[in-house]
């Protein structure tokens, strides 16, 4: 049986110009039953903002940067379980229970999705293979795999470090020092426009590049901007 404590998920959406993804972001959410969705906008210029009010999502307008944005969604959600999702990111469906019953296990502390990227070729399969063998065997998963974990969790870490880049990473290191981080069987598809903007071999160095760089003590806001001038926003 699944503790009712944590069976409320709050759905959490930072975007910046996704005006082209949110609407399928947002539609398997729809009709979920105990599921609240939050998109926390970091000042779009496109229809992001109009899109999320006609779907009747709350929206919440937050300074811009993931980290920052997603800890606005936090502060705006109501749920037991957090769920944190990119909005060019897909979930699939019976990601509610796959969610919970997750979570029910007590030496789990949080958890994320199978990486599935939607697009073509034997570059993207094996990047999803190999980013799916990181987070099972390392307990390694990365945002634009739908972390999860319960609120309480969340908050006595401190929620995500509002630092430009790497937050995902950084809480994920955290949360592993106290308890297990599960990867669910089931995969989410995330947009292949950041390995079709640079190639799939480029991309994958660059974001090695950053991972060391990061180790090494450089500032994440010095590696953001390196990493945003070679491979552009988003």
């Amino acid at each position: 049986m699944i503790d009712p404590k944590i069976s409320t998920i709050s759905v959490i959406i930072p975007t910046f110009n996704e005006a082209t993804n949110l609407a399928a972001t947002l539609a398997p959410l729809r009709a979920v039953v105990g599921v609240e969705v939050i998109v926390a906008d970091g000042g779009s210029t496109d229809a992001t903002a109009t899109l999320a009010e006609a779907a009747g999502v709350r929206l919440v307008a937050a300074p811009p940067g993931r980290a920052r944005q997603q800890n606005a969604g936090v502060a705006m959600a109501s749920g037991a379980i957090l769920l944190f999702l990119h909005g060019d990111t897909v979930l699939p469906e019976g990601f509610a229970k796959a969610v919970r019953s997750c979570l029910a296990r007590p030496d789990v502390v949080a958890g994320a999705f199978r990486l599935g990227i939607a697009g073509k070729g034997q570059g993207l399969r094996l990047v999803e293979r190999l980013a799916n063998w990181r987070s099972r065997w390392f307990g390694m998963p990365y945002g634009d795999q739908a972390l999860f974990m319960r609120r309480e969790t969340f908050v006595t870490l401190g929620g995500f470090p509002e630092q430009a880049i790497m937050e995902d990473f950084e809480l994920v290191r955290r949360l592993r020092k106290r308890g297990r981080v599960e990867l669910v069987a089931l995969a989410v598809q995330t947009s292949a426009r950041r390995w079709q903007r640079l190639g799939v071999v480029r991309t994958t160095l660059l974001n090695q590049l950053v991972i060391l760089g990061y180790f090494l003590g450089v500032a994440p806001a010095r590696l953001a901007g390196w990493y945003r001038g070679v491979a552009g926003p988003g």
